[in-house]
């Protein structure tokens, strides 16, 4: 398969993709994450790709789109799910920081640009997780949520708390497919709880 990282970071997920043989493009924005990245990982496709301010990084649509602890580091995640579904003709694989909350908000935040960790441009955002799903429904034609949470105090199995108890930041994962997927671990809907994974 044809793959697309986003925010690879130091590139602590690229390699499993890399171990199953895919075609992997691997980007990250910021400049001592890149010159890590080229160290750890020879030989590999690694750019420069700003998600505040996207291109494609070349003319190919991607089988699958990984973007993992990305999102809520930008400060318009709208205009950054754009264009991850503009590469995408497959799946987009998505893990993010959210809010608690019913209504559509993305909730901008400060954060630490000078932390390799934190937004390059020093604005992040915590959207709902309703306003995620209704913006990923309107650019892909299936949009699912895991039944299950990973075992992990940011990730809550209670979204009706009204907070997560455990943690300081609450995280959830979406795929959203251009095919129908037949999964019984997925949900096609937001889940109020989910079940622990195993």
């Amino acid at each position: 398969m044809t793959v697309l990282e986003v925010g690879a970071g130091i590139g602590d997920h690229s390699t499993y993709y890399i171990n199953r043989g895919c075609k992997l493009t691997i980007t990250e924005s910021r400049p001592e994450n890149l010159a890590v990245l080229k160290s750890r990982l020879p030989g590999q496709n690694i750019q420069s790709l700003d998600m505040e301010n996207p291109a494609a990084p070349g003319p190919e649509k991607f089988d699958v789109v990984h973007c993992y602890g990305l999102l809520y580091h930008l400060k318009n995640p709208e205009n950054a799910l754009k264009f991850l579904s503009s590469v995408c003709h497959g799946k987009l694989i998505m893990e993010t920081c959210v809010s608690f909350g019913d209504t559509e908000s993305i909730n901008c935040v400060d954060e630490d640009q000078k932390s390799p960790t934190q937004a390059f441009s020093g604005t992040g955002c915590r959207p709902t997780r309703i306003w995620l799903y209704n913006t990923l429904k309107q650019l892909f034609d299936h949009v699912y949520v895991p039944r299950t949470q990973p075992r992990h105090e940011e990730f809550p199995l209670d979204w009706t708390a009204g907070k997560n108890p455990n943690a300081a930041l609450s995280r959830a994962i979406f795929i959203a497919s251009r095919e129908e997927i037949h999964n019984e671990m997925l949900s096609p809907s937001l889940v109020a709880r989910h079940e622990p994974q195993a």
